[in-house]
């Protein structure tokens, strides 16, 4: 009996043994299972991340550069004029309030051709 004894404790090591072997290596199956689950739903749905907070740029004008002021003159015969004196003339001459004005300066002949409206006028410009 004693063999038998020995034989059964032998195979009762030998049981738990395999009993140990057959959880650790079922319980790193599942672990690799659930690590392979993981995997398919990172592949699936993508991790959402924190999208960025934009701000918009604040808009500046341009800095619109200073207008020059121009001096503009005709000179003919050693004496100039005015192009201001020219076209506030012309105004006074045509009278009334203009959408647009173009202004013609012939100084050979002393004079100033321009078109108001769409009316044709003349005035005389003196150089002095």
């Amino acid at each position: 009996m004693a063999t038998t004894k020995k034989a059964a404790d032998t195979a009762e090591k030998e049981t738990k043994k395999t009993t140990k072997t057959a959880t650790k290596t079922a319980t790193k199956a599942a672990k690799a299972t659930k690590a392979a689950e993981e995997v398919k739903a990172e592949k699936k749905a993508p991790a959402k991340k924190a999208a960025p907070k934009k701000t918009a740029p604040k808009k500046t004008a341009p800095a619109k550069p200073a207008e020059a002021k121009v001096d503009f003159f005709v000179e003919f015969g050693g004496v100039q004029v005015s192009v201001a004196d020219v076209i506030a003339n012309v105004k006074a001459t045509y009278g009334k309030e203009a959408k647009e004005i173009s202004v013609y300066l012939k100084p050979e002949e002393s004079k100033a051709y321009f078109v108001a409206d769409g009316e044709e006028k003349e005035m005389d410009v003196f150089f002095c």
